[in-house]
């Protein structure tokens, strides 16, 4: 008896851990529908208050870096006017739900933070939430928004709190849980020097959005 208990015990932590390492999966490179809605609406909080924090202004080029759900998008839209918002994501299936949402309205391209399909100088207002979480080489990712960001452009960068995070049961299969101080001494050696720093929530484990205005 005490042998079957402990089999299925073993199955069903086994079982647990496939399904926190899919789901892990999945948030950092959504596939499925239903990511796209769960993103959104978990997001959305963090999501708004970075845009908010971007100062996004008539006629600017903004864009939304690994965009998932795609809600920031639309928050974009609604603010540049005559400009134009760009979305980059890795998630064939997160581009092809952004292009047949935003029917041609956003200029959705495939590709990495680390490897940006977009021209130097360009980007008036870049925003990226959640995606440092999934980079390995945070200086060349850093190296990229400097690279596009337009002269006197704004870059925002949304993590949650590293501590929170490790208190996550999926954080431990795959996500890259940084200091946010790394974060920001890496900014700083990459071109994007903080110039504001604003937190979303209350208490220690408060979202935290990482300002660079050039």
């Amino acid at each position: 008896m005490q042998s079957t208990i402990e089999q299925r015990g073993g199955l069903a932590t086994r079982a647990r851990e496939r399904f926190l390492a899919g789901f892990a999966r999945q948030l950092g490179h959504p596939r499925a529908s239903v990511m796209a809605f769960l993103l959104n609406k978990y997001n959305n909080t963090a999501i708004t208050a970075a845009v908010t924090e971007l100062g996004v202004t008539e006629g600017d080029r903004a864009a939304d870096i690994g965009f998932g759900g795609g809600v920031g998008l639309g928050l974009l839209l609604e603010q540049v006017g005559t400009g134009q918002v760009y979305g980059v994501d890795i998630s064939e299936p997160m581009l092809r739900r952004a292009a047949r949402r935003y029917r041609g309205r956003v200029d959705v391209r495939a590709g990495s933070i680390t490897d940006l399909p977009l021209q130097d100088a360009s980007i008036d207002r870049l925003v990226t939430t959640n995606t440092l979480y999934f980079v390995d080489d945070l200086p060349v990712a850093i190296a990229e928004l400097a690279r596009v960001r337009a002269p006197g452009g704004r870059v925002v960068i949304g993590i949650a709190d590293p501590d929170a995070m490790r208190r996550m049961p999926y954080t431990p299969y795959g996500f890259i849980l940084r200091p946010v101080d790394e974060v920001v001494a890496a900014m700083a050696a990459g071109g994007l020097e903080l110039t504001g720093h604003a937190r979303v929530g209350d208490g220690p484990d408060a979202y935290h959005l990482l300002v660079a205005q050039a």
